[in-house]
């Protein structure tokens, strides 16, 4: 009996190590290409649109404010 609940011990903690591992290996992964995406798209940010958002949250916020009442 103590055997068996050693065995199942020592394959509990060979299985955590092992998920734990591929979870690694997994979010190494997807730091890469998420480097790869933001070197990829560093040059295309469209000006115009971010200034109307910007206009439009500011005028949002004057009505939340309720100062254009």
């Amino acid at each position: 009996m103590k055997n068996k609940k050693l065995a199942a011990a020592m394959a509990a903690v060979h299985m955590y190590i092992k998920t734990q591992e591929e979870a690694a290996a997994v979010a190494m992964q997807n730091q890469a290409a998420d480097a790869a995406n933001k070197n990829a798209c560093a040059g295309q940010i469209n000006l115009w649109g971010l200034s109307g958002r910007q206009a439009i949250m500011n005028a949002n916020a004057m009505i939340r404010q309720r100062m254009l009442k």
